[in-house]
């Protein structure tokens, strides 16, 4: 008998709020998993991405995933987000499987860069596209597939926004995809450090940028949204 396929992960922590997209506000619990394709300038979790990291990360099967997940929400059905680096690089269609059984809905954000059939079986999907400032360029076909992959969920996109540069091009890849929710935040500039946008007068004003950029522009129906655990814990990991 072969041993159970395992997934790479880097943290399980919560309950906690998710801090950005479609979801914000929602009590949730992170499974960030480890590994990711892209090697973005501004990476706020460098931890799940770079492999000197890699001897802190564990291979874990779905049903100790789910184990440990039970034991944070106390039994609790709760939202489970999917996160990374990059999670479509790992083998989740059984952990979902397994939740959805004891009542837990799953979320992902992923950049689009890797489309599997186990999209289909989560709540809500959401692709965000890396804009110049990431120094990553986006394959549109598979950032597609990603879509197509979704089925029924829930998918929107949401852009980190650094600058007008980045600005534009939300706004177009929005127009090219038009039909589905955009949400906008400001670039987390100091992602090794302490900084919260109620400590720091910089984030702030990058918030405050952003918003006025959208409404200047008529851009109705784009969301403008901070990074609400930024906001309430600065960069602290498990937050």
């Amino acid at each position: 008998m072969s041993p159970p396929e395992t997934i790479k992960i880097c943290e399980i922590f919560g309950p906690t709020l998710q801090g950005e997209g479609a979801l914000i506000g929602l009590p949730t619990v992170f499974v960030r998993t480890a590994g990711c394709d892209y090697r973005c300038r501004w990476c706020d979790t460098a931890y799940a991405v770079d492999t000197g990291y890699r001897n802190h990360w564990l291979d874990m099967s779905a049903a100790e995933i789910l184990t440990q997940v039970e034991h944070l929400s106390g039994g609790k059905s709760i939202l489970v987000a999917l996160s990374g680096g990059n999670p479509a690089l790992q083998p989740l269609a059984g952990l979902i499987g397994l939740g959805k059984v004891s009542g837990y809905r799953f979320a992902m954000e992923t950049q689009g860069s890797i489309a599997q059939p186990w999209f289909a079986g989560l709540e809500a999907l959401t692709l965000s596209p890396k804009p110049p400032s990431s120094g990553m360029n986006t394959d549109w076909r598979k950032l597609q597939g990603c879509i197509d992959a979704a089925g029924k969920a829930a998918v929107s996109l949401k852009f980190v926004v650094q600058d007008e540069e980045d600005y534009r091009f939300a706004r177009q890849v929005a127009a090219g995809f038009a039909g589905l929710p955009v949400y906008l935040q400001p670039c987390n500039l100091n992602p090794d450090g302490d900084e919260s946008a109620t400590g720091n007068p910089a984030s702030l004003e990058r918030l405050r940028w952003l918003v006025a950029r959208v409404l200047d522009d008529g851009w109705y129906e784009a969301r403008v949204l901070p990074q609400l655990h930024v906001l309430l814990w600065g960069n602290k990991r498990g937050r």
